[in-house]
């Protein structure tokens, strides 16, 4: 499905948030309300106080009626919020989610796409960690992402820290 995209605004914050909710994989943690990404103290680091200098954001449009669909972001985290202490300060890292009902019609792709163009403009690098079962692992792969190592996420499982050096 071809969507429309837009800058991520301030006023784009609550949709972040949910947004948050299904890129954290909050339903299979048993969080029934996106309000939990909001309330998790690990979690409000990607989004809380969205807008700063350094925050990257790409909107997902439904082309009809441009309701969002889904959000690709950045945000520079530094020091003991980082994933890994392997990735430099500096390398901002990405979130990225699709409303369930429009998962696998190559949104996604549009996003990662859009703001990694963004991205190379700016930043040397971007980074993303990803549970070891989801399969999005395969479209971080197929962008150019490496893993770089291996972290324990907040609810105890195994994730893949990815890098994608820009050239």
């Amino acid at each position: 499905m071809y969507v429309l995209t837009r800058s991520v605004r301030q006023d784009d914050e609550p949709f972040l948030w949910d947004m948050l909710y299904y890129a954290a994989h909050m339903y299979e943690d048993g969080e029934m309300d996106t309000d939990a990404a909001k309330n998790n103290p690990d979690l409000q680091k990607y989004v809380r106080g969205w807008g700063r200098e350094t925050d990257v954001g790409v909107l997902a449009l439904h082309p009809s009626n441009q309701r969002p669909l889904g959000a690709a972001w950045l945000r520079v985290l530094i020091e003991e919020k980082k994933m890994s202490r392997l990735i430099p300060d500096g390398t901002p890292e990405l979130a990225i989610a699709v409303l369930p009902d429009y998962v696998g019609q190559g949104i996604g792709t549009q996003l990662m796409c859009h703001v990694l163009e963004a991205a190379r403009k700016i930043y040397p690098a971007v980074m993303l960690s990803v549970r070891r079962n989801n399969p999005a692992l395969h479209l971080y792969e197929r962008m150019g992402f490496e893993i770089v190592d291996i972290a324990i996420n907040r609810v105890g499982s195994e994730s893949s820290v990815m890098l994608l050096r820009f050239h």
